[in-house]
């Protein structure tokens, strides 16, 4: 941010002569709100914060979405002179989505940046994110932050630390994303019947482009770093199957396209996880030919499969045996949470229409 664009010559607080330290500049004011599971990165993440560079939030909110809150007191203390302008909010451990919304409704700044707790803003983002809003056209209802993640150096990434890595590319993620608090009043704040962290950033964005507002990638720089993760992390990944449901129930089947989304490999999930059944009622009715056939058309496409995850990474024993028995899993998980989600949601009105 430069000393000019923050400089109003008929406004005494910012006259160097004779400073306000407790004045806002109405165009840059703004909250931070971080929707936590107390993480060990949540610490982190808040000292990162404090530590920025530049025009302080005038409001930190931390929502607690445990199902049962505890002491967060650890965290509060690397904040310094910030914590007396941070309040912990609990939201009952209803996901994302819900932590958020409970976060921005109880600021009244006019802009709310949303951090994830396991993100660590970059040196100047106070100064960056100022000048970010101060850019931000009327009609600009969020501006993005840059993501950059880590990877290791010495040797090729794994399959989660490359999904990880997706996300520098991901359009409007809510680790680093302001909005105008105007704006998510207008669309209702975020769609609570997401509950993870998939998908809900998406949902919000699509519904504020629909009514004319505009979403713009702004210059401020959020590290995310790689999470520590078991081998079944990409099986348990697959739930997201059912958000994605809800996204073509709520979006049209067009909504890949409108997100700029990669599409993922639903489909031959759906093939895989059909060959595999159809080899095993063949085999159990005596069709032992066509069991044969329908078996080694799902061994070809499971085998390409775990191949695409094994040969982009570092191929040691862990990671290669990870990606034999989840390649073998992933295809009827995902079937399932799709199948599921498409009942589930096959109801689903428009978020404004059930949002309490």
């Amino acid at each position: 941010m430069t000393e000019d664009s923050l400089t109003d010559p008929e406004n005494p607080a910012t006259d160097p002569e004779n400073p306000v330290t407790d004045y806002v500049n109405p165009v840059t004011d703004y909250a931070v709100v971080i929707p936590t599971l107390a993480r060990d990165t949540l610490a982190d993440c808040l000292a990162a914060l404090a530590a920025a560079t530049g025009p302080k939030p005038r409001e930190i909110v931390l929502v607690d979405d445990r199902p049962d809150p505890g002491a967060l007191e650890h965290p509060l203390t690397v904040l310094g002179e910030l914590r007396d302008r941070t309040t912990v909010l609990t939201s009952g451990g209803r996901g994302p989505a819900a932590a958020r919304n409970t976060g921005w409704r109880a600021v009244t700044s006019p802009w709310v940046a949303f951090l994830d707790d396991d993100v660590q803003v970059g040196p100047h983002w106070c100064d960056q994110l100022a000048q970010d809003l101060y850019d931000a056209a009327p009609d600009t209802a969020g501006v993005q932050g840059v993501i950059a993640v880590p990877l290791p150096g010495e040797r090729r990434p794994t399959d989660w630390e490359r999904g990880t890595a997706g996300l520098a590319g991901a359009r409007w993620i809510t680790a680093d994303m302001a909005y105008r608090t105007a704006a998510l009043k207008q669309a209702g704040g975020f769609d609570e019947r997401f509950r993870r962290a998939f998908r809900e950033d998406a949902d919000i964005a699509l519904r504020l482009l629909d009514t004319g507002w505009g979403i713009r990638r702004g210059r401020r720089t959020t590290r995310h770093p790689v999470r520590p993760a078991d081998r079944w992390v990409s099986l348990r990944a697959q739930r997201g199957n059912a958000d994605d449901a809800l996204m073509r129930r709520l979006h049209g089947p067009g909504w890949w396209e409108k997100a700029v989304a990669p599409r993922g490999r639903i489909r031959s999930h759906l093939v895989l996880t059909a060959t595999g059944a159809a080899a095993c009622v063949l085999a159990a009715t005596g069709r032992r030919r066509a069991a044969g056939a329908a078996a080694l058309g799902w061994l070809a496409g499971t085998g390409e499969f775990a191949w695409a995850r094994i040969a982009p990474g570092p191929r040691t024993r862990h990671e290669v045996t990870t990606m034999l028995l989840t390649s073998a899993l992933i295809p009827p998980a995902a079937t399932w949470h799709r199948l599921t989600g498409h009942w589930r949601h096959r109801t689903a009105r428009p978020w404004r229409e059930v949002a309490p």
